[in-house]
C-alpha cells in the first residue's frame, strides 16, 4: 500500500526512540506478558494495580483518532521503560503495531518499523520466567496471525496456520526478532533506498542478534553496511562513524578468526582517531574504546603496545573520572598485570599498590576486587 494521506517520510531520528535504547542489562529480564483477553485470549492473567492504571488511561484516550493514539502510545512506551514497567511497555509496543497497521497498512514501512520495535522489545524486555513457554507461544501466535485478525476482526487464530508458520520461524526469541528486523530493513530500503541513514541503527541491532546466534560472518556484513552508510552520510571523521567502526572492530574480534586481526586493529584505530578528532582525547567515549582496544591487544600478546596506550590515556582518565575513580583503578590494574606478565615485578608492584589504595577507598577492604589485587600483590612478593 502507498503512503497514507498527509504522511511524510521520517527524519533520521523518526524511529521509535525508546525501542532501540533498552539497557543491555535488561536482557536477562523476561516479561510476564500477563495481557488482557483482548490480545492474548489463551493466556490467563491477573489484573494488577498497574494494569488498572493503564486501563484508565486507555479509556481516557478512547475518543482520540488513530494517529493521536499512536503518538500517545509511542510516548508512553518511553515512560514505561524508564519506570521499568516492562509488561506494560510491551503492551504499548503491541498497540503501536495495531495502530500502525490500521493507519498505514500492512506493507507500509512504518508498520515494519513498529513490528521491529515490538520484536526487539520482546527480545530485551523479558521479566521473570513465569509461564515463559506459554507467553512466548502466545506472542508468536499473535504476531503470525496479526493480518487475519485485522481482516476478520476476530480474536481466535488458526492453530494449523500458526503451527505451520511456527515450524519455519521457530519459537526462539532471537529468530523472532531477526525476522522482523529483516522485514523492517527491506521495507525501509524499498521506501528510502539502501543508502539512507535510517538503516544504520537497524543494521547495528540486527548485527547484535546475529552475534547472539553465533553467526559472526553475517554480523560483520551488516556492520560493514552500516559503516559504509555512516561514511557517506556523516564522513569518516564523525562520532557516528566512530561508534560503528568500534562495533565492527569488536565483531571481527568476536569471530575468533586470526585472519581478522588486521581488520580488528584497523577499525579500532579508525574509531579512536575519529573519536579523538570529534569528541576530544578526554571524552569518555574515546577513553572507553581505547580501553577495549588495549584489552584486545593484551589478549593477543601485544602487551607492550597495550601498556603504551594505557599509560598515554591515564592522565586523561584522571581528568575525566577523578584520580580516585573506578576507571583509574582498572587502568592501573591492567597496567600492573601487563608489567607482571612481562617480568617487570617492581613496576607491577608499584602500579598494583596504587590500584589497591583506590579500590579500598571505593569498595572497602573486603570487596572481591580489593581481595583480587591483594592476592596478586602477595603472589608478586
Amino acid at each position: 500500500t502507498g503512503r497514507a494521506p498527509g504522511d511524510t517520510k521520517p527524519s533520521s531520528g523518526a524511529w521509535l526512540p525508546c525501542a532501540f535504547n533498552f539497557h543491555r542489562s535488561q536482557q536477562s529480564r523476561t516479561p510476564e506478558y500477563q495481557q488482557t483477553g483482548e490480545l492474548y485470549p489463551t493466556c490467563e492473567s491477573e489484573e494488577s494495580e498497574e494494569d488498572t492504571t493503564v486501563q484508565k488511561e486507555e479509556r481516557a484516550t478512547g475518543l482520540c483518532f488513530p494517529k493521536e493514539k499512536l503518538a500517545h502510545s509511542q510516548k508512553k512506551v518511553a515512560q514505561l521503560i524508564k519506570e521499568k514497567m516492562n509488561t506494560q511497555a510491551n503492551r504499548e509496543l503491541i498497540r503501536c503495531v495495531i495502530l500502525s497497521r490500521i493507519i498505514f497498512g500492512e506493507e507500509h514501512w512504518k508498520c515494519a518499523q513498529a513490528l521491529a520495535n515490538l520484536a526487539y522489545g520482546y527480545l530485551t524486555l523479558r521479566g521473570p520466567q513465569c509461564g515463559a513457554s506459554e507467553s512466548r507461544n502466545c506472542l508468536i501466535n499473535w504476531l503470525l496471525s496479526l493480518e487475519e485478525k485485522y481482516s476478520s476482526k476476530r480474536i481466535h487464530t488458526s492453530p494449523r496456520h500458526c503451527d505451520g508458520r511456527r515450524a519455519s520461524l521457530g519459537i526462539h526469541r532471537l529468530n523472532l526478532a531477526l525476522a522482523y528486523f529483516e522485514k523492517a530493513i527491506g521495507n525501509v530500503i524499498a521506501a528510502k533506498g539502501d543508502g539512507t541513514s535510517e538503516l544504520i541503527r537497524l543494521y547495528k541491532e540486527i548485527a547484535q542478534i546475529e552475534q547472539l546466534r553465533k553467526n559472526h560472518k553475517q554480523a560483520i556484513q551488516y556492520l560493514k553496511q552500516a559503516y559504509s552508510i555512516c561514511v557517506s552520510s556523516f564522513t569518516e571523521i564523525s562520532p557516528q562513524t566512530a561508534e560503528v567502526g568500534a562495533l565492527l572492530a569488536k565483531a571481527y574480534a568476536m569471530s575468533g578468526d586470526p585472519q581478522h586481526r588486521d581488520a580488528v586493529e584497523v577499525y579500532f584505530i579508525k574509531s579512536i582517531n575519529a573519536y579523538q578528532a570529534t569528541l576530544g582525547t578526554k571524552n569518555r567515549e574515546t577513553l572507553a574504546i581505547i580501553e577495549e582496544f588495549c584489552n584486545w591487544l593484551a589478549q593477543i600478546g601485544k602487551k607492550q603496545e597495550a601498556y603504551r596506550l594505557l599509560k598515554a590515556s591515564l592522565k586523561s582518565q584522571v581528568i575525566s573520572y577523578g584520580d580516585c575513580s573506578e576507571k583509574v583503578a582498572e587502568t592501573l590494574y591492567n597496567m600492573g598485570t601487563i608489567c607482571f606478565a612481562k617480568g617487570e615485578v617492581r613496576k607491577a608492584n608499584h602500579l598494583l599498590r596504587k590500584c589497591l589504595m583506590i579500590q579500598i577507598l571505593i569498595y572497602g577492604n573486603d570487596h572481591s576486587k580489593s581481595r583480587e589485587t591483594k592476592n596478586l600483590l602477595t603472589l608478586i612478593q
